[in-house]
């Protein structure tokens, strides 16, 4: 576990490799390992992968996996600020948390949790992609009609690619390339990590702000580590969406922490804030991320259906340690399934202490003059970029992306509400097509159909009657002044 913990640390920060790249190159030295040292070894890879990832996200406005993006949001405008130890305090704790949250998850969850998934289907899934797509209003603060036009640019991005019903190329311009349509892991790269280093380049001074005044030691992370205990309603909230979208096979952590970061702006007392330095949204990206892991794990091991592509490449796992996932995994092979619980919180909880123990060389980085640390950052960002596909394309649109993320920046266009169209547009469109073509338009008439289409109209009321509810009330004119 170990030695699959110290493999994690390093791919979650370099970004782009991610963690099921990592696990396919790992997978054949299990062959001849017993299980659990196997799963020992895999999965304490994986789940570190998530909470480092988190590190280059707070310090560099780069997402070391695809699923920590929204750390990027608040924790590099408060690193810009200075106050990148407290930042980091906040989102490796609320990790530590979320990935004990997750682990109960599994571990209570397994027991009963085929009936609630297998009365799920198409109709359920389609709402469910809907519910995430409704935050993009939330994510978007007042500039609503700006976050609408986003997330329907990235509607129209998600379309590319092969029509997964007829089977013929849409707006691929004849490129092989674009088949499958725009990768993730080089537009998150480009879009978040791209456009700001990017601006570091043109403002030529450190990521910190105050770049002379290099601290002899960290201080804020004992506020960070406050903070997250201040807000445990969000840690929980964070962690239960990330646990509960984890299960959703299809969905995964892209679509978790946008939910998350979303739910933790629309009940916090200072949602302006958030995009700007918000603690809550760090506390929340950080939770949901680790949260998600042990909750993809139910359906992987309970049914074989794996939640995403990391425990896709981890079922290969499974066969190649000759266990089969389903009753096997819930009766014979108890004692696999609950050492999977600990090697989650275990392996989580050492890299935690890692990652604080060298806190303070990664933070003095922040302070480095912006003209030095650049090259390393692009090298760093285009090493991401190809390393996912292997494939200049992906560089390609890595710096295309970079260049859409620096106009946002510029003209004040949010950024979240495109990426996470792109993320479930595909899945939305794939999704209504079965559900169509199972029952008619009878799908509409379920009844968790009719339950989630309430919380989606909630979604949009709730805001609105607050804003009515806290504006001020103008005194009525009197007859002088009307006259």
């Amino acid at each position: 576990m170990l030695l699959g913990v110290a493999i994690g640390f390093v791919v979650g920060i370099l970004p782009g490799l991610g963690g099921p790249v990592t696990l396919a190159l790992m997978l054949p030295f299990t062959f001849t390992m017993e299980p659990v040292e196997a799963f020992a070894f895999l999965l304490g890879m994986l789940v570190v992968t998530s909470t480092t990832g988190d590190i280059t996200s707070v310090l560099f406005g780069i997402p070391g996996e695809a699923t920590s993006a929204a750390a990027t949001l608040d924790g590099y405008p408060l690193t810009r600020r200075g106050q990148s130890g407290r930042a980091l305090g906040a989102v490796l704790f609320s990790s530590a948390l979320g990935s004990v949250f997750g682990a109960l998850v599994l571990a209570l969850s397994v027991p009963v949790i085929r009936p609630v998934v297998l009365a799920l289907s198409a109709p359920e899934f389609f709402m469910l992609t809907l519910v995430g797509l409704t935050f993009v209003v939330a994510l978007s603060g007042k500039n609503v009609t700006k976050g609408l036009l986003m997330a329907v640019l990235g509607l129209l991005v998600a379309l590319i690619g092969i029509d997964s019903q007829e089977g013929i190329p849409r707006y691929t311009m004849d490129q092989i390339y674009l088949w499958d349509g725009i990768p993730l892991v080089p537009l998150v790269v480009g879009l978040f990590g791209g456009a700001e280093v990017l601006q570091l380049m043109l403002s030529r001074s450190s990521i910190a702000s105050k770049a002379s005044d290099v601290p002899t030691r960290i201080t804020g992370v004992g506020e960070g580590i406050r903070d997250t205990l201040r807000h445990w309603p969000v840690v929980l909230r964070s962690s239960a969406i990330g646990s509960t979208i984890g299960m959703v096979p299809g969905l995964g952590g892209s679509v978790a922490q946008f939910i998350a970061y979303g739910q933790a702006r629309q009940s916090s007392k200072n949602p302006e804030q958030f995009g700007k330095g918000a603690i809550d949204g760090v506390i929340a990206s950080g939770a949901v991320n680790n949260a998600k892991d042990g909750g993809s794990l139910v359906p992987t091991v309970a049914f074989g259906i794996p939640g995403g592509a990391a425990t896709a490449v981890l079922l290969s796992a499974f066969l190649i340690a000759g266990l089969d996932p389903g009753p096997e995994m819930l009766t014979t092979e108890l004692d696999v399934t609950y050492s999977m619980v600990w090697i989650v919180v275990l392996a989580n909880f050492v890299a935690v202490a890692a990652a604080f123990a060298f806190l303070r060389p990664l933070t003095r980085l922040t302070f480095i003059s912006g003209p030095l640390l650049v090259p390393f950052l692009l090298l760093l960002l285009g090493l991401g970029a190809y390393s996912s596909s292997n494939s200049f394309g992906d560089v390609l649109v890595m710096l295309i992306a970079a260049a859409i993320g620096v106009a946002c920046i510029r003209w004040d266009w949010p950024r979240v509400p495109f990426l996470l169209a792109v993320v479930l547009g595909g899945i939305a469109e794939r999704y209504l097509f079965v559900s169509y073509s199972l029952f008619g338009w009878d799908w509409l008439l379920r009844p968790a159909v009719i339950g989630m289409a309430v919380v989606l109209v909630g979604v949009f009321v709730v805001p609105a009657l607050r804003r009515l509810r806290n504006r001020p009330q103008t005194a009525p004119l009197t007859e002088d002044v009307r006259s």
